[in-house]
């Protein structure tokens, strides 16, 4: 251990105290640029925001007049409001449920042994990693009604006699942007809860195959319940991702057609750089952030946070 440098006068123990004392102030140190960095580009565009919910600014860098909660009640008064805020739970719950679905075949499938193991663990995070750019121009591609694989598919396979518009057309193109989104980013929860499974002990499964329990027993009574907490981690962390979504929308349809996928970041972004109101922007902008903000703390109030021996989290 190493010794304290005591000054003439100073008892042991407030050497000790300077000694601590020097020490958290330089990790204070260490730790505040990171801190200025949030408050710059986390803080600081936060509070601007608010405070352009209050006003009826149109166009970044002119002046707008203080209206209160105006922009409140209108935007809330809204039935494009409203539709958009249906959309985006429809969106972010039945993407994360296809999500978490996929996820959860992926993990189970990767924690078994067999060969090419190593490999598929490694390549399933490819559709992950690919930019956003790069899946649009894939997807649409090959969606496309004219040429497209997957309706070249459909139209030999007898499963339609003509080819689906999957994003042309209301009632596909909101499911066609659930599945593709929900592609684009389960191998990263599957990862998550593959994690999860490595840390459930070998000789719980031994322990039930013995008592004679079979693999859907083993499952329901082992496997889940030990993984709830990765669950819940994982169904939190992909609904206020997808929630926050606008790249992919905006690049496959952006919002259309009719509105059948204007979430309410597209709505945010349209409302701001097409209508030219910035102030209503922003205030669509401060409801959701209040609106996740709400669900956040209900979910980690209400969920369950479960116990495991040995869990990861």
């Amino acid at each position: 251990m190493q010794a304290t440098t005591r000054r003439a006068g100073q008892t042991p123990l407030e050497a000790i105290r300077g000694d601590r004392g020097s020490a958290a102030l330089f990790g204070y140190l260490f730790v505040a640029p990171l801190i200025l960095w949030l408050v710059i580009t986390i803080a600081l565009p936060l509070v601007y925001s608010v405070f352009l919910s209050f006003t009826d600014i149109g166009v970044v860098g002119t002046e707008g007049a203080f209206i209160g909660l105006d922009n409140y009640r209108r935007i809330v008064a809204e039935p494009e409001f409203r539709a958009a805020f249906v959309r985006s739970l429809v969106w972010a719950f039945g993407g994360g449920l296809v999500q978490i679905v996929l996820a959860f075949a992926a993990a189970l499938t990767l924690n078994q042994a067999f060969r090419g193991q190593r490999f598929a663990r490694t390549w399933i995070i490819l559709s992950w990693i690919v930019p956003t750019i790069v899946i649009a121009i894939m997807w649409r591609w090959m969606l496309n009604a004219t040429f497209g694989i997957v309706n070249y598919l459909i139209t030999h396979l007898g499963l339609s006699a003509v080819p689906i518009d999957f994003l042309g057309t209301p009632q596909w193109a909101m499911p066609t942007l659930v599945l593709i989104n929900a592609w684009r980013w389960f191998p990263f929860l599957a990862l998550l809860i593959l994690a999860g499974l490595q840390t459930i002990p070998e000789e719980y499964y031994q322990a039930a195959q013995i008592d004679g329990a079979g693999p859907v027993k083993r499952f329901f009574s082992i496997t889940l319940p030990l993984l709830q907490p990765v669950l819940y981690v994982t169904g939190l962390i992909g609904t206020l991702w997808a929630f926050n979504i606008f790249d992919l929308i905006w690049l496959m349809t952006q919002g259309g057609p009719v509105s059948a996928t204007e979430t309410l970041p597209v709505l945010i972004y349209d409302r701001a750089f097409n209508g030219f109101a910035l102030g209503e922007a922003s205030t669509i902008s401060v409801l959701l952030a209040l609106f996740l903000l709400i669900y956040s703390v209900v979910f980690i109030r209400f969920v369950p946070a479960g116990e495991t021996e040995g869990g990861v989290l």
